[in-house]
């Protein structure tokens, strides 16, 4: 894995070596944009409409538009005058929580953590003591110039940081539109939407979760590669359902299905 960031943990007074790698990957089917006439690949260039020519990197600053139409510039001399050289290069523990405080809505992107030179023996010591206490640490850490709260944690035998959202940075929910209020559920309706929850409870295990439009994908790119003919599939037949105990009637009969033959097998 590319090493994206090196620095150190400050847990007090102990500073703990460290080299953080991205945990997730984007796995997506990339395409490019052609021209449909010749397949070329079409090309994007910067161009100032005002002096309508084609310009280079070093000829764009960064702006602010403070407001419509009007921009102060911030230089990358700027940039540095605001740069920290402790807090650039340290994860600095600030609190340590329940994860379960934590609402999953914060979270966003996650990292890998590994030990550097000696820094092994402090790292399994955080490592243990997070454990056995069953905290997490709510730290602060700055990324390509970009400062960010972040939880640290620990996931199987590694160091998991995952930036995190500022309250600021959530939106308020009284902004959904066509939110419910409070209103009286019918308790037979109640009754069977929890049976329905209990009949589709399962063990989270990630391996069973597979993205089927994109091997779908890669499947019709394969053929077409092969040329292969492609063969379009019928429509599916809408269902127009709009009784909610039909629905979850019909719901429960099928996943009592499932659930009896997961049984007889089982």
């Amino acid at each position: 894995m590319h090493t994206m960031w090196k620095g150190s943990v400050s847990f007090g007074l102990v500073n703990i070596p460290v080299r953080m790698f991205a945990a997730t990957e984007d796995r997506d089917v990339r395409f490019k944009y052609l021209h449909k006439e010749c397949n070329t690949p079409v090309k994007y260039e910067k161009v100032c409409p005002t002096c309508n020519k084609k310009i280079k990197d070093e000829e764009i600053v960064r702006g602010y538009e403070y407001e419509p139409g009007k921009f102060v510039l911030v230089t990358d001399e700027d940039f540095s005058a605001l740069e920290n050289e402790k807090k650039e290069k340290s994860i600095e523990i600030l609190d340590f929580v329940q994860l379960s405080e934590i609402d999953p809505i914060y979270f966003d992107k996650t990292y890998y953590l590994s030990p550097r030179e000696t820094g092994g023996k402090a790292y399994k010591l955080l490592r243990k003591a997070m454990s056995d206490t069953g905290k997490i640490a709510i730290a602060k850490i700055v990324i390509r110039n970009k400062e960010s709260l972040a939880a640290l944690r620990v996931y199987k035998d590694v160091l998991v940081l995952e930036t995190i959202f500022y309250p600021d940075e959530v939106r308020e929910i009284s902004l959904v539109p066509d939110v419910p209020s409070d209103q009286e559920v019918v308790d037979k309706e109640l009754d069977m939407a929890k049976k329905l929850i209990e009949n589709l409870t399962e063990t989270f295990d990630p391996k069973k979760y597979v993205n089927t439009y994109r091997e779908d994908l890669l499947d019709l790119i394969r053929k077409k590669v092969e040329g292969q003919e492609i063969q379009t599939a019928p429509s599916a037949v809408q269902s127009n359902v709009v009784d909610i105990m039909e629905a979850l009637q019909a719901s429960l009969k099928e996943t009592q299905k499932k659930t009896k033959k997961k049984r007889s097998t089982g």
